[in-house]
């Protein structure tokens, strides 16, 4: 099967994520390296490794870690940060959104706003309210789209993407793909764009 262009796999709860979906627009781009958006979800993931909630979470030391991390990432790069105040929050609602919006052409602009609103403004992107704010934002049908986004036949779409996750071997977010490459995680956004341009282009 001809290689389309990197395949970006990441969670709307995710830390790392948050840094990748609001940098692989221009770096993608000014390399000339399409992007395929593919929400997924890391709970079903995490639970088949007997873990309720993330690994930040479970380990203490680890999330202390990440979260400074974030901070200095977010500084370096330019990229506004403020601590949820729960985490991590639930995507649900939100990945089942951007499958959608992924066939539809809007996704990055949308999941760059969700983040934003959980990484950024301290916002609760569970909540129905709030997405729906999102969505008008973007020029979106708010109501129209949540209802479109919670039919079964959606639902579905995003069950299989997440157990498409799996098949590839990913465990984590972000992960991109690039033909039968993994790189998981935000540091390894450079090389995936890399490998595309040396071994697929």
């Amino acid at each position: 099967m001809a290689v389309k262009g990197i395949q970006f796999w990441f969670e709307f709860a995710s830390t790392y994520s948050y840094l990748s979906v609001m940098r692989i627009e221009h770096l993608a781009r000014d390399a000339g390296v399409p992007v395929e958006w593919k929400p997924f979800l890391l709970g079903p993931i995490f639970r088949s490794q007997g873990w309720n909630t993330s690994p930040f979470n479970i380990y203490p030391l680890k999330g202390r870690y990440m979260w400074r991390d974030i901070e200095r990432l977010c500084d370096n790069y330019g990229i506004p940060f403020k601590k949820p105040s729960h985490f991590p929050r639930n995507g649900l609602l939100a990945a089942r959104v951007a499958c959608m919006a992924a066939s539809e052409g809007w996704c990055p602009e949308f999941t760059k706003a969700v983040f934003r609103a959980n990484f950024a403004e301290n916002r609760e992107i569970a909540d129905p309210k709030i997405i729906t704010e999102i969505l008008t934002s973007i020029g979106q049908e708010g109501s129209q789209v949540i209802a479109r986004a919670e039919s079964s036949e959606n639902k579905e779409y995003l069950r299989k993407q997440t157990e498409e996750a799996v098949s590839l071997g990913i465990f984590g977010a972000p992960t991109f793909v690039v033909g039968t490459e993994l790189f998981w995680g935000n540091d390894r956004l450079e090389n995936a764009i890399d490998w595309y341009k040396k071994h697929i282009v």
